[in-house]
């Protein structure tokens, strides 16, 4: 009767990841219990989620194929667009979010349209190997605005097929700005915006790349994502997204940013959501097969200390465990 904190299946948010064909329900090997799964399994998948009390999901799309320009995501038969349909048709009263990124639909695997430039001269000895491989390797850059206008329609595409909250994660300037433009132009004012405000460039996302198959062909995505040592940038990254029309934020990774998610909370009146991600599922699952932790509790300790935090809304792998254990 006095506990401070307590956790519900109705602050969950359950991710999915969807891929082609039919009847797949394809387990992934660093993330034990989790699945690709086709769409008409994703169908079956949140007839449970929706039965367990949990309100709500969030779509990661596999396309069956990849170009520069991210078509797959923004195209209206995209397999994003395919399962909101499917889905919306068979569970009613179902809340659908929709990553808004083009990692897993780009080529190269980064969250924007890539600009290289030719290779750079050496500036040092060309006697070193090491060096001569890095003065060959073209340099490139990600653009920002261009990138913009992708996101904006990948978000008005998904909105029509059924997504009724967009969460876009790429991390570019100013593309909250866009994507309510966007959506306010196609008659869309009403659909809420769920921003990745706070999304640090982690080494906890392994196994989502893994299972997304979004791992970047080059570089990394330290020039958008956030330094990880950088907490009052976070506050800065909210207050800018918040401005530009962000309905709530999310905070990415959750247990290894505890104190970000606690800040935010103290300065600003929105939901907080918080990202519990691959990595940090996956630590616990490994751990617990080798019988150093006790699965159950660690599991909801973790989730009671990221809602301890701040945070109202919690997306988790561990939704559906929890939520039966919870009753």
């Amino acid at each position: 009767m006095v506990r401070e904190t307590r956790l519900s299946p109705q602050g969950f948010i359950y991710p999915l990841f969807i891929c082609p064909g039919e009847g797949v329900r394809q387990e992934i090997s660093s993330m034990p219990g989790v699945c690709n799964l086709s769409v008409d399994e994703a169908v079956k998948e949140c007839i449970e989620v929706k039965s367990l009390g949990i309100p709500a999901i969030m779509i990661f799309g596999l396309p069956e194929s990849k170009d520069e320009a991210a078509t797959g995501a923004w195209s209206n038969d995209g397999i994003v667009q395919r399962a909101a349909r499917a889905i919306k048709r068979e569970v009613r009263d179902l809340l659908i979010y929709g990553d808004v990124c083009l990692c897993e639909y780009m080529s190269h695997g980064h969250c924007g349209i890539v600009k290289k430039s030719e290779a750079h001269p050496a500036s040092v000895s060309s006697g070193s190997g090491l060096a001569a491989a890095k003065a060959a390797e073209p340099e490139y850059e990600i653009v920002n605005d261009a990138t913009l206008e992708v996101l904006a329609k990948t978000a008005v595409s998904q909105v029509r097929a059924g997504i009724d909250i967009i969460a876009p994660s790429d991390m570019m300037d100013g593309r909250v700005a866009a994507i309510r433009a966007a959506l306010d132009a196609n008659g869309f004012s009403n659909t809420p915006i769920l921003s990745y405000a706070a999304k640090f460039a982690s080494g906890f996302y392994g196994p989502f790349r893994e299972a997304a198959d979004s791992a970047p062909q080059f570089g990394d995505r330290r020039s958008y994502q956030m330094d990880p040592a950088n907490a009052r940038e976070a506050m800065r990254e909210i207050e800018l997204d918040l401005a530009e029309g962000a309905d709530m934020i999310m905070v990415k990774p959750a247990l290894a940013y505890l104190d970000i998610i606690a800040e935010a909370r103290r300065r600003f009146d929105v939901p907080i959501a918080a990202y519990q991600v691959s990595g940090e599922y996956a630590m616990i699952k490994a751990a617990a097969r080798n019988n150093w932790i006790e699965h159950d509790r660690i599991m909801l300790e973790t989730l009671t200390a990221i809602q301890r935090a701040g945070a109202s809304i919690i997306l988790t792998y561990f939704a559906k465990d929890v939520a039966r254990m919870l009753g």
